[in-house]
């Protein structure tokens, strides 16, 4: 079990590199507006939603093999749960961007995109916290 947490651990890690440099890139894509600088964010932004959606599945698949590995229950779990939940629903509002953006339909702000950004950052420190502390 501990190889699967492990592994569980290597692709969360590998998925929230790709969540805190997604929207980091929307920052400067909504500065560039329209031209080759533009088209060469779109093209890295689809690169690298791409290269996260494997990382994600795997994320999510390790950690449910932990979970029924262990018999892990506890109220600190169904928050986890949910957190991990609105993740993935940020994961795939992700995705939307980068295909809005490529299409050329993006109608916010780098400051939106700033804010944004900081979203991940949130939810991987109520998560880690969750997991290890267990506070409930």
């Amino acid at each position: 079990m501990l190889w699967i947490k492990a592994l569980h651990i290597i692709f969360m890690v590998s998925w929230f590199a790709g969540l805190f440099y997604l929207p980091r890139l929307f920052v400067n894509h909504a500065m560039a507006g329209t031209g080759e600088a533009a088209d060469r964010l779109a093209l890295m932004e689809a690169k690298l939603y791409r290269f996260m959606a494997p990382l994600a599945v795997l994320t999510l698949v390790f950690g449910t093999w932990l979970w029924l590995g262990y018999g892990i229950s506890g109220g600190w779990l169904h928050a986890k749960l949910a957190l991990v939940a609105v993740l993935v629903a940020y994961h795939l509002y992700c995705g939307k961007l980068v295909r809005d953006f490529r299409a050329g339909r993006n109608r916010r702000s780098h400051v939106f995109y700033r804010w944004f950004n900081e979203m991940p950052v949130l939810i991987l420190a109520a998560v880690v916290i969750l997991a290890v502390v267990k506070p409930f």
